[in-house]
């Protein structure tokens, strides 16, 4: 499935590959590309939602390439890939993004349904990163960003298949950066790392549980997310980015003491991802969740009413080159201030003696 649309002032940007582009962070994070003007291919599975997703970027402001694709098949990746270069050129940032789940504990979750959560999230971040790297590495130019999560680096009960492929996508990706220095590329890969957001993943995951699935609080808006992984795209030689205070506290506190999170977690985190109601749709581990005549799902969940859409943790994050300038520049004048006030002391007491 192939299908341009044209926006008013886009046609000279950037041109960004996306991928899960029909909802949720993808989604978001395709619109806030193409309001700077982007080329934006989006690839994804659902109809309904590439559809959707590619007239929000041509309001924004963009221009939208749709490319129906799952990226568990590493051919229809590669092609894709040539596609978009064959209609809008050389691929500047490839963001993937794409995942599936299965909310349930490990031992309810069936082989081949963990295989599925393992071939999406994780091989299919390996899928598209040889992709972009195949076009991006004979222009020695690039940027390659991997959407992770704290969960990266911090597992969590019922989601053992998602948390795993984020761990190896974490692993993954340190190799290829250390690579991509070793040979002096110009290609550059980061990662970001996520909090719990309010997308539609909670009412589309394949669930076990007797609650509705949900993300662990605080939930921030997929705008948030959206904002750092186009940050970060201008950015790629930072190796990584930490979006939310809670991603933060949750790195920093499984640094230091995991086997505390271990219990910690044992006691909250199975109710701390369900609430009371009927369970959603069939899920999308193997057909799209829109299906063949399905609605498109958006950006956001049902979480609005609690959601966040500012973190200032993200801005410390976005901005930490400015502010080590600032407390540098800080630092330098409360040293000068100091040092003038110790020589006005000294003048009015005028000269020291040596000993």
């Amino acid at each position: 499935m192939r299908d341009v649309h044209k926006g008013a002032s886009a046609g000279h940007g950037e041109v960004v590959v996306v991928t899960g582009a029909s909802g949720g962070v993808g989604r978001a994070t395709a619109v806030a590309f193409a309001a700077r003007g982007a080329r934006v291919a989006l690839l994804a599975r659902g109809r309904e939602g590439l559809a959707a997703a590619a007239d929000e970027v041509r309001r924004a402001g963009g221009e939208a390439l749709v490319v129906g694709v799952d990226v568990a098949d590493a051919k229809a990746v590669d092609d894709a890939a040539q596609q978009v270069v064959d209609a809008f050129g050389p691929i500047d940032v490839w963001v993937n993004n794409a995942f599936a789940g299965v909310f349930a504990p490990f031992p309810e979750v069936t082989p081949d349904e963990f295989r599925r959560v393992t071939e999406v999230t994780y091989l299919g971040y390996v899928f598209g990163t040889r992709a972009a790297l195949h076009h991006m590495l004979p222009r020695d130019r690039g940027t390659i960003v991997q959407v992770g999560s704290a969960l990266a680096y911090r597992g969590i009960p019922l989601q053992s298949a998602y948390c795993g492929a984020k761990h190896a996508i974490q692993g993954f990706n340190e190799s290829l950066r250390c690579e991509l220095l070793h040979t002096g590329s110009g290609v550059r890969t980061t990662m970001v790392q996520l909090p719990g957001l309010n997308t539609p993943q909670f009412d589309w995951v394949l669930n076990r549980m007797p609650g509705r699935a949900r993300p662990v609080a605080p939930v921030y808006q997929p705008e948030v997310a959206a904002r750092a992984i186009v940050h970060a795209a201008s950015h790629g030689r930072r190796r990584e980015y930490w979006v939310g205070g809670s991603t933060a506290a949750t790195l920093i506190a499984n640094a230091v003491a995991p086997g505390f999170l271990d219990r910690y977690l044992a006691r909250t985190g199975f109710g701390s991802q369900q609430d009371d109601g009927p369970h959603g749709g069939p899920g999308n581990l193997w057909a799209p969740a829109d299906g063949p005549h399905g609605r498109d799902h958006g950006a956001h969940g049902r979480f609005d009413d609690e959601a966040v859409s500012g973190s200032p943790q993200d801005w410390v994050s976005r901005n930490r080159g400015r502010m080590g300038a600032g407390l540098v520049a800080a630092g330098v004048g409360g040293l000068g201030a100091a040092v003038t006030a110790g020589l006005r002391r000294r003048g009015r007491r005028g000269p020291s003696r040596g000993r």
